[in-house]
């Protein structure tokens, strides 16, 4: 089986992929920079037992790698199944797209701290090519019934 929209969908997801990559390799640094360690033998290994504790900035990498799960992940199952509906490659290739940048940019905006409301924006803006594949995919299957 092939489709015409499946290699725009394998660039996004595999560079979404080292995207999360990234934003886990940067809380690795964070936790180092700050000395804040959440188990006790990384905390002795890196000066001793008080390093065992929280950290706003980790927190806030975190949280950025969590919602990259909570949203990449079902990218992937809905993108890969929508590759095989047959769409139009470029319209496909702007859900995807769409998904990509929205999520790149929400890193950068949660990393980065910037202001509201430009994650919440740009959260809302790669959710839209979501929701239009998987309302496409259970139209297909309801079809198929």
């Amino acid at each position: 089986m092939s489709s015409p929209a499946l290699p725009a969908f394998l660039l996004c997801s595999t560079l979404l992929v080292i995207k999360m990559y990234v934003v886990a390799i940067i809380t690795g640094q964070v936790r180092l920079r700050k000395k804040a360690f959440a188990n006790p033998e990384d905390a002795l290994r890196h000066g001793g037992p008080q390093y065992c504790r929280s950290d706003p900035d980790v927190e806030r990498c975190l949280r950025a790698h969590r919602n990259d799960m909570e949203t990449i992940y079902p990218f992937l199952f809905l993108g890969f199944v929508y590759s095989f509906l047959g769409p139009n490659p470029f319209v496909a290739w702007m859900h995807f797209l769409v998904f990509l940048l929205g999520r790149v940019v929400h890193t950068v905006a949660y990393l980065g701290k910037l202001r509201a409301p430009i994650r919440s924006v740009t959260y809302t803006l790669a959710q839209l090519p979501c929701a239009s594949m998987a309302l496409q995919i259970l139209w297909e299957a309801a079809r198929h019934l």
